[in-house]
C-alpha cells in the first residue's frame, strides 16, 4: 500500500506541474494587451481555444483524483511533503516544453530539493493513522488554522516586498494544507458509499478552503517575487501536513535522533525551493523561443522586462525592502 500511495502522488505531482507548464506555454502565445478587465475576460476567452490551456485544466483534474486516490491510501504526512516534487516535475517538464536546457544553478537547486525531499521523508518515516478524524479533534484542529491563518493575514498586512510575500505564502501553505487534511476526510467518508460522502460536510469544507487557499496565494504572488513565497508555501504546506495528520489522524513521524537529518532535510528542500522558485520569477529558463512567438505578440521576454525590469513594480519592491 506504501508503494500506491508514492507512485499516486508523485503522479499527481507530475500532473499539476505538468498542467502549470502547458498553461504557462498557452499563456505565453497570447499578446500582452495591458491592464482593464475587458482586455482579461478577452484573453481568457482566447486561452479557452487554446489545446495546451484546455489539456493543462484536464490534467489538474487529472492530478486532483489522483491526490485523492494518495490520500485514500496513505498517510498525509506521507502525501503532501511528497507533491513537494511538483517543483522537481515543473522543471524538468518547462525545459522539454520551452527547449530550455537549465543552467548549473538550476540542477543545483533541483539536486539540493531532491535529496532534502528523500533524507526528510526516510528520517521521517511518516506511519498511517485513521482513515477519518474526531469531531472534537477537527474543532481543536480547525480553530488553530483559522487563528494562524488571521495572524500571518494581519501581520502581513502592513508590511511590503518579500516579507509580505513570505506571511502570504505561508498563510496560503496552511490553507492548502488543511485542504488536503479535508480531503483525506471526505474520502475517508467514501469508505460508507458515495452517499454518505457527499451527505458529509468534508467535501464542502475541502472547496471552501481550497478557494481561500487559492485567494491567499495570489495575494502572495502580488506581494513580492516568487523567491520569497514558493520557500514558505512548499515547507509551509509540507509541515503543516506533518502536524495536522498527527493531530487529526493519529500519524507519526520518528523523533530523537532522527530530527537532525530531518532538519537537514527541511533545509535542503529550503534551500531548492529558493533556487527553482529564483528561475520561475525571472523567467530565465521557461522563456519561449523567440520563433514560437504569435507575430504581434509580446511574449514573454517583454513582459518578464516589465516585471523585473529596472523600474518595474517589482524593482520598487526589491528596493523597498523584498
Amino acid at each position: 500500500m506504501l508503494a500506491v500511495t508514492v507512485v499516486l502522488a508523485l503522479l499527481a505531482a507530475l500532473s499539476n506541474a505538468t498542467a502549470s507548464v502547458l498553461q504557462r506555454r498557452a499563456a505565453v502565445q497570447e499578446p500582452d494587451e495591458g491592464g482593464g478587465a475587458g482586455s482579461a475576460v478577452r484573453r481568457f476567452i482566447r486561452l479557452l481555444r487554446r489545446p495546451y490551456w484546455l489539456a493543462g485544466v484536464g490534467l489538474l483534474a487529472v492530478s486532483g483524483v489522483l491526490q485523492a486516490g494518495a490520500l485514500a491510501t496513505g498517510s498525509l504526512s506521507l502525501v503532501q511533503p511528497l507533491l513537494t516534487a511538483e517543483l522537481l516535475f515543473t522543471l524538468g517538464v518547462g525545459s522539454l516544453i520551452f527547449r530550455r536546457r537549465p543552467e548549473r544553478r538550476t540542477w543545483l537547486a533541483f539536486v539540493a530539493l531532491a535529496a532534502g525531499l528523500v533524507l526528510f521523508l526516510l528520517a521521517a518515516s511518516p506511519a498511517a493513522g485513521r482513515s477519518t478524524a474526531l469531531p472534537r479533534d477537527w474543532l481543536m484542529a480547525g480553530g488553530g488554522v483559522l487563528v494562524a491563518v488571521v495572524l500571518l493575514v494581519a501581520v502581513a498586512h502592513p508590511l511590503k516586498g518579500a516579507p509580505r510575500a513570505a506571511l502570504l505564502g505561508l498563510a496560503s501553505a496552511v490553507c492548502f494544507a488543511t485542504t488536503a487534511a479535508l480531503l483525506k476526510e471526505a474520502v475517508g467518508q467514501l469508505g460508507q458509499g458515495i452517499t454518505v460522502m457527499f451527505s458529509h460536510w468534508s467535501p464542502y469544507a475541502t472547496a471552501c478552503v481550497g478557494f481561500v487557499a487559492f485567494l491567499l496565494l495570489q495575494s502572495a504572488l502580488e506581494a513580492g517575487s516568487l523567491t520569497a513565497s514558493q520557500p514558505a508555501l512548499t515547507l509551509g504546506d509540507a509541515l503543516t501536513s506533518v502536524v495536522l495528520g498527527s493531530v487529526l489522524f493519529a500519524e507519526s513521524i520518528h523523533l530523537g535522533l532522527r530530527v537532525l537529518p530531518e532538519l537537514i532535510g527541511i533545509a535542503l528542500i529550503g534551500m531548492g525551493s529558493v533556487g527553482l522558485a529564483h528561475v520561475a520569477s525571472m523567467g530565465t529558463e521557461w522563456d519561449e523561443p523567440a520563433g514560437d512567438l504569435p507575430p504581434g505578440g509580446s511574449g514573454e521576454r517583454a513582459q518578464t522586462a516589465r516585471e523585473y525590469g529596472p523600474g518595474s513594480a517589482e524593482s520598487r519592491r526589491t528596493e523597498e525592502g523584498g
